[in-house]
């Protein structure tokens, strides 16, 4: 008589399969999760450079100072240039930075200066025409702007930091001439 050949697994030797993809799985899992924040970098950079680069073109398409009119520079003219408030001294990076400077509100700045000490989130960004942009576009973004005077009456240095949702920070500068 022959014996019988045995067909199948055991019940022992199922479960040990499951726990083993049930391990496999597992680590697999955990790695698309890294793998997704990843792919959400990039994103929110390029929408942090598009709002970064509208800020500072906003910026630099206002005068250089209060006191320039049409015709001369305010270094010509009988007032000289004003420099960013020494008295308000902008918090430090990272602590929240007021939305106004001297009772004014954005859609009134007319000059570099203005945008001294701005800080701005998604509810307080608006385009070049002061029309409000998307917030859900922007959900989670925000803007920090200081403004320094880098030669008197020559050239103020304009420092944007857009803050992505993950906090990132990054950083745009420009220079502004009073020519």
């Amino acid at each position: 008589m022959s014996a019988k050949k045995r067909q199948g697994f055991t019940l022992i030797e199922l479960i040990i399969g499951i726990v083993v993809i049930a391990i496999v799985a597992l680590a697999v899992t955990s790695g698309l999760g890294l793998l997704s924040r990843q792919t959400v970098d990039p994103w929110q950079q390029v929408r942090a450079a598009e709002l970064g680069q509208s800020l500072m073109n906003d910026i630099m398409a206002r005068k250089f100072d209060a006191n320039n009119t049409s015709i001369l520079r305010c270094s010509e003219n009988t007032s000289s240039c004003t420099n960013p408030l020494e008295s308000q001294v902008c918090p430090d990076e990272g602590e929240e930075l007021p939305n106004i400077e001297n009772g004014e509100v954005r859609s009134e700045f007319d000059d570099v200066d203005d945008f001294n000490c701005l800080g701005t989130t998604q509810t307080d960004l608006t385009n070049i025409l002061g029309d409000d942009i998307e917030p859900s576009f922007y959900r989670g973004f925000s803007a920090e702007v200081r403004v320094y005077s880098v030669e008197d009456n020559v050239i103020k240095q304009i420092n944007v930091v857009i803050i992505t949702p993950q906090e990132q920070r990054i950083e745009f500068s420009a220079q502004r001439g009073n020519w």
